[in-house]
């Protein structure tokens, strides 16, 4: 976490205001050593506006962790629902019979919130993806294209679970057998669909 200025110029203050707290602490604690009840009383105020100073850094700190924990959630949901937008539009072309214009321009303005939200490789493997599906959909249809549609979406499918959730610390698997696990059940699916 980076401090800007604003920050910076509080930190100085608080640690100016600090220090001459207690340069005046210190000069009412040698006076009043002649009245010990005194020293009680400056001892007590000295220990409270220390207190008082720990907890609001401490509670600063954990605000700004709370409000980032926050973005990060917003932003994953956000990831999360244009993926799922993408996904369902895909599967919805992928059952007509025939699709139209609208639905190929629909696939190119996700590009657009892909650009916002999506990784590098999720983006470039998306621009792969694009080109194929123009390939297949010069008929306007993906009938007797589900190898090829099946095989790019899960391409991209990877590029978006990496995205997401990345490869699990304490996963038995490497990245290269999960890749391996998902392109071969989509084989497998796509090998199902042509015996129906």
């Amino acid at each position: 976490m980076q401090i800007n200025n604003k920050q910076f110029t509080y930190l100085l203050l608080s640690l100016l205001t600090m220090l001459v707290g207690y340069a005046y602490l210190r000069f009412a604690y040698k006076v009043s050593d002649t009245f010990p009840f005194t020293q009680e009383i400056v001892l007590i105020l000295l220990g409270t506006i220390v207190t008082i100073f720990i907890t609001a850094l401490l509670l600063n700190k954990q605000t700004a962790v709370e409000i980032e924990k926050e973005q990060n959630i917003k932003y994953l949901e956000l990831k999360t629902n244009t993926y799922e937008k993408l996904l369902n539009l895909l599967e919805e072309m992928s059952l007509m019979e025939s699709f139209s214009k609208k639905e190929l321009v629909n696939l190119k303005f996700i590009t657009h919130r892909l650009a916002i939200i999506a990784s590098p490789s999720v983006l470039k493997e998306y621009q792969s993806f694009l080109q194929v599906i123009n390939t297949l959909s010069a008929d306007n249809s993906f009938v007797g294209d589900s190898d090829q549609l099946h095989c790019a979406i899960s391409s991209l499918t990877l590029k978006i679970r990496n995205d997401l959730i990345g490869l699990p610390q304490n996963s038995q698997l490497s990245s290269k057998a999960i890749e391996k696990i998902i392109l071969d059940n989509s084989k497998n699916q796509s090998n199902g669909s042509n015996l129906t």
